[in-house]
């Protein structure tokens, strides 16, 4: 049966904190009074206040217990029923007006139970508001339940003083078997939810991260509920153990319970109707609307849930957007766009800049004995219309996988591919490089689309933007020994020989895709342990893969290499070599919630950590401001290891004649760039089937625009125009310093 406690009446509004949960010398309301700072001086009411009061149909438990400011209205409070200590600021004669929602200042109709307000609050309809700090100008009409808890943790992990562990909230991220689950906390970036989430092995940190959540909170009970100033909260049901920040604005939501809404006037966060939130936390300018469902979530800034979205157990990173599908157990970087009501993703790690299209079904993960299985993805990852996939997999950068039902497990290694489910002939067939060959429109439209719209004010982490960056190269590197390889192999095949071992095959299989030997076309080049099956796995167009990797990783270092130079304009080329041109080798990068750092400085972090060097998350978070700030840097090095590993270049032959011919190479692989971005867009718009749902040219330009007129277009042609400029600006500069 239900526990129904009997109380004296005189009880509503005391005793929030029970007595053996108090602290030495402290009341009930010492957390209350611990953030009321407005500067109010609020003084007892005066017996015509009294009196206007209890005309106007009010009620107290005790009236001494309601303090107000030196400019308050009695007139202005009507029907309402007080109980507990009350603080009100002052309260003028006008309305407020938001969105067409347009109410007289005061508190009206209303049960309102041990509360701060701040000046010239709209409080109506609210049939129960407990324990809550409210700002200036806030407007709440026709709310249900506004109600906090003694042990109100505002969807941080943390237990209270006498709680029991397992009252925590864990969010069972990547798998769904809890085992990478990780304590949610306001301020989480999602550089932390990896960390906890993959050294699992590691209980000296797995330790350290849970004191470190921990330490970010106090365990005392009895924090009230805040609402920052001009916050607007009308037609809700319940909303009980909710923190909000100033300038959200929330409207028709049916549940929200135990999360924090982070909220400022520069990113307002806005929740709308239908919604239904437990257990959260919401990051600043987010938008969350129309039915939406999460259960055991973090949003981080400027993301969206929207059209019936469920997120649980999940993280979803910054400037990404769910639409209409479900997410389970996943960990999902910034830039995540998926959309449409078909979707699904369950128990993955999308390391950013991702989009499902619709029908992609990532969650077929009950094909071992358990629910444990997990989908690893780097950056780029575009499952395309229909997409089924088996867990395990994993995918390198920029994978594409064309529409299909894939049967098996996948490890793609080679990025920036297009993978496809050919049934007919029962193979998989991959294209590296594939973007590269066919699709740079959308490759940098994204990459430009991603910077554009970061909407993100504090940027506590450096995110990376660019398709070709250490992430990618070193997969790019990693690719090109593949190929190698699958070449080598496929050639001896071919010549029928049986007794090469792989290092001969790699040396046959480079010598014939650096000469560009056209006798590789003719080869079917199998590759091994891409997928968990016996079928083949063929790789096409390999010949001109592996020469637009090679030509793209000479672009990545140059362009490195030549803004470093024109950025020291003041410094001879010796003298940048000297400075800038370090000799080592090319070091392997992690992908930190978007933000790239070398393995070393993960391991460094790490390794703070477990010695208690470093004691808090805003110490983790400040190593991450620290390296975002030098990254330039890094990648500057990296990029000058790639060209040397690539070409075999020293610090002491590379000379100024070499960079020429290197800016030469750099400025005609920015006209094939763009070449290719142009050609892509232009094979949309000559496609028969795309120009028979028009009568003429004439209405499919003014349908979809003129190739030459578009924007994306024009503003890569003006960006590549003035990089020439740059670059002979700096060929002037530097030539007259080689000796006559």
């Amino acid at each position: 049966m239900n526990k129904i406690n009997k109380k004296s009446l005189a009880s509503i509004g005391y005793d929030f904190i029970p007595a053996e949960y108090l602290p030495k010398g402290k009341d009930e309301y010492h957390l209350r009074n611990s953030f009321h700072r407005n500067g109010v001086d609020y003084r007892s009411l005066t017996a015509a206040e009294i009196e206007i009061l209890v005309r106007n149909n009010n009620s107290s438990d005790n009236w001494n217990h309601i303090f107000v400011s030196t400019q308050f209205d009695a007139q202005r409070v009507k029907n309402c029923d007080f109980f507990g200590f009350i603080r009100i600021g002052k309260l003028e004669p006008v309305s407020l007006e938001f969105k067409n929602l347009n109410l007289p200042v005061g508190l009206y109709n209303s049960k309102i139970i041990s509360s701060d307000f701040g000046d010239n609050v709209c409080v109506h309809n609210v049939h129960y508001l407990s324990h809550y700090v409210i700002g200036n100008e806030v407007m709440i009409a026709n709310v249900n339940e506004l109600a906090i808890t003694n042990t109100a943790k505002f969807g941080n992990g943390i237990i209270k003083d006498g709680e029991s562990e397992n009252l925590r909230i864990w969010l069972e991220l990547c798998n769904e078997n809890g085992g990478r689950k990780v304590l949610p906390f306001d301020g989480m970036l999602p550089a932390d939810a990896f960390l906890w989430s993959r050294f699992r092995n590691d209980q000296v940190l797995m330790s350290q991260f849970k004191k470190f959540t921990d330490s970010k909170f106090d365990a005392m009970r009895g924090h009230y509920g805040r609402i920052g100033d001009r916050t607007v909260i009308k037609n809700c049901k319940m909303m009980k153990d909710v923190m909000v920040g100033s300038d959200a604005y929330i409207k028709g939501a049916n549940k929200i319970k135990n999360v924090t809404v982070n909220s400022t006037p520069d990113s307002m966060t806005q929740i709308g109707e239908g919604c239904e939130l437990v257990n959260g936390i919401i990051g600043i300018g987010c938008r969350i609307f129309y039915g939406v469902k999460a259960v055991r979530f973090v949003m981080a800034s400027h993301s969206q849930l929207k059209y019936g979205a469920r997120l649980i157990n999940s993280y979803l990173g910054n400037n990404a957007t769910i639409s209409c599908c479900e997410v389970l157990n996943s960990l999902i970087y910034p830039f995540h766009e998926q959309h449409h009501n078909n979707s699904f993703l369950c128990a993955s790690l999308l390391m950013g800049q991702s989009n499902m299209a619709a029908g992609a079904t990532i969650g077929s993960n009950h094909n071992s004995r358990g629910a444990d299985g997990e989908l690893v993805a780097g950056r780029g990852f575009w499952p395309g219309l229909c997409v089924s996939l088996k867990h395990n997999s994993k995918f390198a950068s920029f994978s594409i996988l064309s529409k299909g039902d894939f049967p098996a497990e996948l490890n793609i290694s080679i990025p920036f591919s297009l993978i496809i489910n050919d049934v007919s002939e029962n193979v998989l067939k991959i294209i590296p490089g594939y973007w590269f060959l066919y699709n740079f429109y959308a490759l940098m439209r994204n990459e430009w689309k991603y910077k554009d719209r970061d909407a993100r004010v504090s940027k506590e982490l450096n995110l990376e933007y660019a398709c070709l960056a250490p992430d990618s190269i070193n997969e790019m590197f990693d690719a090109l020994r593949v190929m190698q390889l699958f070449t080598g192999r496929a050639y001896c095949k071919w010549k029928e020989v049986s007794s090469m071992n792989d290092q001969d095959c790699i040396s046959i299989g480079k010598e014939l895709l650096e000469n560009d030997d056209a006798i590789v076309d003719q080869l079917e080049i199998l590759a091994e342990n891409f997928e968990n099956s016996s079928r083949k796995v063929l790789l096409l167009k390999v010949r001109k893969s592996y020469a637009a990797f090679v030509r793209m990783i000479r672009y990545y270092a140059i362009s490195h290499i030549s803004s470093s130079l024109i950025a020291h304009e003041t410094l001879t080329f010796s003298g940048w070599k000297k400075k800038y041109f370090i000799e080592e080798g090319r070091t392997a990068w992690y992908n930190l919630g978007g933000q790239l750092m070398p393995e070393s400085n993960v391991n460094d972090l790490l390794h703070a950590i477990r010695v208690d060097k470093f004691k808090s998350w805003d110490q983790v978070h400040g190593f991450y401001q620290y390296h975002g700030a030098i990254y330039q840097e890094r990648v500057l090095n990296h990029a000058i290891a790639s060209l040397c590993e690539m070409d075999g270049y020293s610090k002491r032959s590379f000379n100024l004649p070499l960079l020429n011919k290197l800016l030469d190479e750099y400025v005609k692989t920015m006209d094939w760039i763009f070449r290719g971005i142009v050609d892509s867009r232009e094979k949309d718009m000559v496609n028969p089937f795309r120009q028979m749902v028009y009568q003429n040219n004439e209405e499919m330009e003014a349908v979809l625009g003129r190739v030459k007129d578009n924007s994306f277009i024009k503003e890569m042609d003006k960006k590549r125009k003035q990089a020439r400029k740059q670059v002979d600006s700096l060929l002037e500069r530097l030539l007259v310093q080689l000796p006559a």
